[in-house]
Formats: C-alpha cells, structure tokens, sequence
C-alpha cells in the first residue's frame, strides 16, 4: 500500500500501478448497473456532471473540467483525481475511501454531509468552498493547498491534519477538533479560534492564534486611545 505522513497523520492512497491492476479507458463515468471500476477517465470537458447512487471503485480521473457538478450518495474507493477543476461542486452525502486530490480546484464548492477515510487534498484550490458536517473517520490530510474563506462547521476533524496550506479567513464553525493538527501553517488570519480546543499546534503557532483571537473579540487597546477617553 502507498502512504504519505503528515505529522502524525498517515494517509492510506490509491495504488494504482500495483501489479494486476489494469485501468480500461471509459468515456463517461455513468453506468447502469451503478459501478465503475478499474477504469481511467481522461480529459473530459462537460457543461455538466450529475451523479447519484455511483460507485467508483480503484480508478483514476485527469484533466476533468466541468461547469456544473452535483454528486450526491456516492461511494468512491481508491480513486485518483489529478488536475481537475470540479469547480462550485454540490458534492453530499458521499462516502470517499483511500481518495486523492492532487492539483485540482474545488472552488466555492459545498461538500455536505460526506465521511472520509484516508483522503488526501494536496496542492488543491479550495477557496471559498463550505464543509460542512464533513466526518473523518480515518486519516485525512490538507498538504499545500489555499482555502482562503472556506468555512469548517459541524465538522469532525479530529483524524485531519493541515499541513503547509494558506489558511487566510478560513473559519472554523461548531465541531470537533480535538486534535486536529494545525503544525507548519500560518495561523494569524484564522477565524473561529475559540471552537479549537485541543487542536495541535508548535509552541511559536501561540502568539498567531493569539493574534487571530484578538482580531476576532475586536479588541481596543487603550494605549490607541486618546487621552481622556
């Protein structure tokens, strides 16, 4: 099995190039009997992608692009995305398992409702995309990627690690975060310190959640008053 470490993160990931594993070209990743496998789906270029009640199983998908997608119930087992821009994606109440996402775009997409075992996002655009009730039931990991503005709520993310991503106004709503690991990030433009109890972080990452917090409450300091006020 291939693996990557993030901190104290391991993420199990598809291993595609495992002998016996052979992957059949596919022209659309529909079918009737609601199962794909062993397939490689490769620079489709759609106005739309609608799927429900798929199974996805050991295969790989370049060079997606699609102007609207909406997923919904889907199962997805050691499937690669590569360089793909699923843009404001409606992705909910799906189930991914031994997942990649390696330099694709999930911009101001909503993922809703999914669990994620084994996930990785790596080198991923994910600004302004909405988490919300997204459970990590086994390792996930962010490494590298920007979610400027994305919001986490009703999230569990206690198996999840991010690592070296751009974390400006990203916001953090009701959760579960209990050791959520926060090493190797800026964190001074955070927003939702407070629901980050028990999160991972180094000893300097102190003074930029402080930073964040303080933005955050709003604060005056009284030495920017002027005097008499």
């Amino acid at each position: 099995m291939d693996s990557r470490t993030f901190g104290r993160v391991t993420v199990t990931l598809p291993n595609l190039n495992e002998a016996g594993i052979y992957l059949s070209n596919v022209s659309s990743l529909e079918n009737s009997r609601g199962i794909v496998q062993d397939f490689q789906y490769a620079d489709a270029d759609l106005r739309d992608l609608d799927l429900a009640d798929i199974r996805l199983i050991t295969g790989r998908i370049t060079g997606l692009r699609a102007a609207r997608i909406q997923f919904s119930g889907m199962r997805l087992d050691s499937v690669d995305f590569d360089s793909s821009d699923l843009g404001s994606a409606d992705w909910s109440d799906s189930k991914l398992s031994r997942v990649a996402f390696r330099n694709c775009k999930l911009m101001g997409a909503a993922l809703t409702g999914m669990t994620l075992d084994n996930v990785l996002f790596e080198n991923c655009k994910l600004d302004y995309t909405t988490f919300d009730g997204i459970r990590a039931t086994g390792p996930v990991a962010f490494s590298k990627c920007t979610l400027t503005e994305a919001v986490f709520t009703n999230c569990d993310l206690s198996k999840a690690v991010l690592d070296a991503c751009t974390l400006q106004l990203t916001e953090f709503g009701r959760g579960k975060y209990q050791g959520l690991d926060l090493r190797g990030n800026d964190l001074t433009a955070l927003r939702g310190v407070a629901q980050l109890a028990k999160v991972v972080i180094d000893r300097p990452q102190q003074a930029e959640l402080t930073e964040a917090l303080m933005v955050e409450l709003d604060v005056t300091y009284g030495d920017t008053l002027d005097d008499g006020r």
